[in-house]
């Protein structure tokens, strides 16, 4: 009990501290979604503490994602308005990019010339982790390659996302929200709302959107190219 409460302690210690570095200093390398996984991993391996003695602390944060991201309905309340006339063009855009975040999964994979099931584990990770490792199951992929695999497309979205925003001068909070929610799903909502509240709103229900669209087509798309 003292372990599994010290090691969630911990967690949320290096958490804080990640994040208040990252205020004093707002660089892409220095965001808490990056720093904390990486100390912590760090002071578990220094410890010699197995996965499943931390997990046991750290677990209870993993239970609150879910009421968390239902949380995020409250923002998109207060922006419902924006939704109602913006709705085809997200709707759009979303489909679009899981299409297409399939499709060059698949062609990387034929490319490397990686196994079916390593495909299947890799196709669903725009979705968030509990549905993408979900549609693993079912498709079957192997979860815990997909958990990874959505965890770092979720920080490569965060990191490279500001960089498309002013590469290609997207101003619009409608295109900003679209573009880290369908990319980088709960990641790319944190840093959708550094832009604007309407942006993380969107962002929420485009990784929302995507992650519905995900576990249509992949099951579909995946057998296609098995």
């Amino acid at each position: 009990m003292i372990q599994a409460l010290f090691w969630l302690l911990c967690t949320i210690i290096v958490y804080m501290a990640a994040k208040r570095i990252y205020r004093a200093f707002p660089r892409v390398y220095l965001t808490p979604l990056l720093v904390t996984p990486l100390v912590v991993i760090t002071i578990i391996i220094m410890s010699g503490v197995t996965f499943d003695t931390y997990n046991k602390g750290a677990v209870v944060l993993s239970d609150l994602v879910e009421p968390a991201t239902i949380a995020l309905a409250v923002m998109l309340y207060k922006h419902i308005d924006v939704l109602k006339r913006n709705v085809k063009a997200i709707l759009l855009s979303v489909c679009c990019g899981a299409v297409i975040s399939f499709l060059s999964t698949a062609e990387l994979a034929h490319l490397f010339g990686l196994k079916s099931d390593v495909l299947a584990s890799l196709a669903p990770r725009t979705a968030t982790t509990p549905i993408a490792v979900s549609i693993s199951g079912m498709i079957g992929g192997v979860p815990t390659i997909t958990a990874g695999a959505t965890l770092i497309t979720g920080l490569i979205g965060m990191i490279v996302g500001p960089l498309i925003v002013k590469w290609c001068s997207i101003h619009s909070p409608i295109g900003q929200g679209t573009l880290f929610g369908t990319s980088a799903h709960s990641a790319g909502i944190s840093k959708a709302f550094e832009y604007d509240a309407v942006a993380g709103s969107i962002a929420s229900i485009a990784m929302m959107l995507t992650a519905f669209v995900t576990l249509l087509i992949v099951p579909w798309l995946i057998a296609l190219f098995q």
